[in-house]
């Protein structure tokens, strides 16, 4: 069997779950292989799985010709899976969302792409979150609709012990962009250097992809308050490290915060609980399948900063509840999120379309 996944370029969540799933279906004996149609900085994670970087429709359809694909899954971008039919693609194809931003955005989206989606697709693939539900239910409702959780971790993916920090950290992963709403997390800061002086906030980013109006504030942000000094910006780094970092945190007595307005599923998140760095989320729809409040994290409305003060306060400085939480959470997303579990789900969906299509 062989499958090829594709999406936009290699950074972030998708890149993430791409290899997650492709490393997961190989120790099933399952061939597969990645096609992005930009590059990007998170192709450097990628090993051990055939990468094709294609924009062109003469290579496209070299690659369709030269791999007889039982199974594509197309992530978000709809004018490629236009392409590969129009490319004489004839076997399942199935149209992934993730996560489309806020709902509006993710409204006019699906609204656009449901014609297409329905005439050129076979079936819809997307994780357990309640607005790309509902939205999807309402347009495409006589589709097939496979739902289920994204993988996190791998083999090697977890907590290490690393000597504590002189200080705690209080971490954000994301891109300067709107919806993930980076202002949030400094103001966030800033309330809680007044409680802690020597904490220092740690945001890993990806400086190549930015929004460039949310840079400009951010900077401005950053030299108004004076932030600069207890600041630390990281770029592109190696996925493999992320685990490292996290269980630093995580000793370190600080915590992760996510201030998204909404998402689709969250890997930050998923991946701070699993190597026992306490979290503190937003209410974004897709992060309620990992934080459970008070038990596995905590969670506040967007906007409430001082509600996701007194949580952080909490998480800090109340050790038997941070131990606790420390250990739930770990314990969550390995139960919940493993790897073997969503290969099982997705053969089942594969399974399940192949004998449609036999009986066609």
């Amino acid at each position: 069997m062989k499958i090829l996944f594709t999406f936009y370029n290699p950074s972030g969540g998708m890149e993430t779950l791409n290899r997650i799933r492709c490393e997961a279906l190989a120790a099933r004996g399952i061939e597969c292989h990645l096609l992005y149609t930009h590059p990007g900085e998170g192709q450097k994670n990628i090993r051990n799985i055939p990468v094709h970087i294609i924009r062109s429709d003469e290579a496209l359809l070299n690659l369709l010709t030269a791999h007889a694909f039982d199974l594509i899954v197309v992530c978000t971008d709809i004018d490629l899976a236009v392409r590969i039919r129009q490319h004489g693609y004839a076997g399942l194809l199935v149209f992934e969302l993730q996560g489309l931003g806020q709902i509006e955005e993710a409204r006019m989206v699906i609204a656009d792409f449901s014609a297409r989606i329905r005439q050129y697709t076979d079936a819809l693939l997307y994780p357990e979150t309640a607005h790309l539900q509902q939205l999807l239910m309402e347009h495409l409702p006589e589709m097939p609709h496979f739902c289920f959780d994204d993988p996190v971790g791998l083999a090697h993916f977890e907590y290490t012990a690393y000597p504590a920090r002189k200080y705690p950290v209080l971490a954000w992963v994301g891109r300067l962009q709107k919806n993930k709403n980076w202002k949030e997390f400094l103001q966030l800061g800033l309330q809680l250097l007044h409680i802690q002086p020597q904490l220092y906030l740690w945001m890993f980013q990806d400086d190549t992809l930015f929004d460039p109006e949310e840079k400009a504030a951010f900077e401005q942000f950053v030299a108004e308050t004076g932030l600069a000094s207890r600041l630390i910006l990281y770029s592109n780094v190696p996925h493999e490290h992320m685990a490292d970092y996290m269980s630093i945190i995580g000793d370190s007595g600080g915590l992760l915060c996510s201030t998204s307005i909404l998402e689709g599923f969250g890997y930050a998140v998923a991946e701070a609980m699993l190597c026992r760095c306490p979290v503190l989320s937003t209410d974004s729809d897709g992060i309620r399948r990992m934080v459970i409040h008070n038990m596995t994290g905590k969670i506040y409305r967007v906007g409430q900063i001082p509600d996701a003060v007194s949580a952080a306060v909490s998480l800090m400085f109340d050790q038997p509840l941070r131990a606790s939480i420390r250990k739930k959470g770990e314990q969550h997303i390995r139960r919940n999120l493993s790897p073997e579990l969503y290969v099982t789900r997705f053969l089942k969906m594969y399974r399940t379309l192949a004998a449609k299509a036999g009986t066609r």
